[in-house]
């Protein structure tokens, strides 16, 4: 079968890309910047590619289009779609039909810790020789894919509350159907898809009505927005998470190690074991936890998933160390929203002590830069010793009156040069520089390692 993606450099729609190759059908597809490393990664597959959204790449026509989200009427390979009556789905819907129809489905959603849970819980099912099969949006460093079909039942999937496509408006994760469904936690986001925080409730309930009453749901039990989600209507066993434990958390954690990278694990009050691991923060000790009880219920004994935890490799791009230079190490981190801001920080901050920490943001996300969170930021940058805010004219708010707030330890650049010659200055020996960006941030990171390293 003749399998055609539109919109095929994102993450999301990249794994598809790599799932219908493993499956051995033809794969094509298109985007309107094709670039390294997804287009390098698809062209390794034998994937041929078609720079832009013209209406001549459907000629001839592919079995079947599968169309990403951020297609919309107007674009002219849509309206051929359209116009020829070609079969077309969305991604998560090809997903569903093509391949989670008979699998054991592990799906992780929540605002923050998506990509970090679900790659914890793939490798540890594959640690216990599970084989799954796994659609990540990163690349966890265990695997250095995002996606795979995998060899048994179980599919590990990372469920995004995103819309699904131009003709589906609902999130993504009610397509996936899972047994095992992890909710890591629930904050106000995508404020170019929902209206409020209401309107992403009600998407997560919608969620929690499609798994089954023999399934699982591991939550966030310090999360109240959570708690109001699953009180509309759940009709599946819980439980429950929190690193401090408490009312209804059946898992919890002990922290002996100051920067949280080892801590005891407690299920009902009982030690289960000590994971010792690289990751850093209070969140990705709550990620761990809702990965152990997750593979716990695919038949994993916690012991498994402790020992898993000890060989985890991170994810790119989450506080993933990009180099060090001069004496100086560069970071690389996906936040985007101020709590993620806000316990990245904490995390590394735990790690490198009274070190200078400086914070650098792109406010890139649609969310970030309609304003939403502009009134948050600055108490979710605080625990940074300096702090570069990058504010383009075209932000649509005004970067400084964030910096003011801050203090004089703040400071924003209006381009990506600028920024980089003012980082290039200010940095010395010693410090840890964090750079924030749910996109490529210009390669700051790239160009910031070789200023300094020509320095050094």
């Amino acid at each position: 079968m003749h399998v055609h993606i539109l919109g095929i450099c994102g993450t999301f729609m990249g794994g598809i890309a790599a799932i219908a190759r493993e499956a051995g059908h033809r794969v094509t597809g298109s985007d309107q910047n094709v670039y390294p490393p997804m287009s390098t990664q698809l062209a390794a597959l034998g994937i041929d590619i078609v720079q832009g959204f013209d209406a001549a790449q459907l000629d001839p026509a592919p079995d079947v289009v599968v169309v990403g989200n951020a297609l919309s009427r107007g674009k002219p390979v849509v309206e051929a779609l359209l116009e020829k009556g070609i079969p077309y789905a969305s991604g998560p819907e090809w997903l569903a039909r093509t391949v989670l129809r008979d699998r054991w489905v592990l799906a992780v959603a929540g605002t923050h810790g998506k990509t970090t849970t679900t790659s914890v819980l793939a490798h540890i099912l594959d640690h216990a020789g599970l084989a799954p099969g796994f659609l990540i949006g990163g690349v966890p460093g265990n695997f250095d894919i995002s996606a795979r079909l995998g060899k048994s039942p179980f599919f590990v999937i990372e469920a995004d509350e995103y819309d699904t496509a131009f003709f589906d408006k609902r999130a993504k994760f009610v397509h996936y159907r899972p047994r095992t469904l992890v909710l890591n936690n629930l904050e106000f986001d995508h404020a170019d898809i929902y209206r409020d925080l209401e309107a992403i409730k009600q998407q997560f309930n919608h969620l929690l009505r499609t798994v089954p009453g023999s399934g699982l749901i591991v939550h966030n039990a310090a999360d109240a927005n959570l708690d109001d989600v699953i009180a509309r209507g759940c009709w599946t066993p819980r439980e429950g998470f929190a690193l401090q434990g408490g009312a209804g958390a059946r898992w919890s954690a002990r922290l002996p190690g100051a920067d949280h990278s080892r801590f005891d694990v407690m299920l009902d009050g009982q030690a289960q074991g000590t994971v010792q691991w690289d990751m850093l923060g209070a969140h990705n000790v709550d990620n761990a936890l809702a990965a152990i009880a997750a593979a716990r219920h695919a038949g994993v004994p916690v012991a498994g998933s402790i020992a898993a935890l000890a060989e985890f490799k991170g994810v790119r791009r989450r506080m993933e160390l990009a180099g060090t230079a001069a004496g100086i190490s560069i970071y690389d981190d996906f936040a985007h929203h101020p709590t993620a801001i806000a316990t990245t920080i904490e995390g590394l901050r735990r790690r490198v002590g009274k070190a200078r920490l400086v914070a650098v943001l792109e406010a890139r996300s649609n969310t970030m830069r309609m304003g939403i969170h502009k009134d948050t930021l600055a108490p979710s940058l605080g625990g940074a010793d300096a702090v570069y805010l990058y504010a383009p004219t075209d932000l649509g708010w005004d970067a400084a009156v964030v910096a003011a707030a801050i203090g004089i330890k703040a400071a924003t650049e209006p381009t990506i040069d600028a920024l980089l010659a003012r980082l290039a200055a200010d940095l010395k020996a010693g410090d840890h520089v964090l750079i924030m960006s749910n996109g490529g941030f210009g390669g700051l990171h790239r160009r910031l390692l070789e200023l300094l390293k020509a320095r050094q």
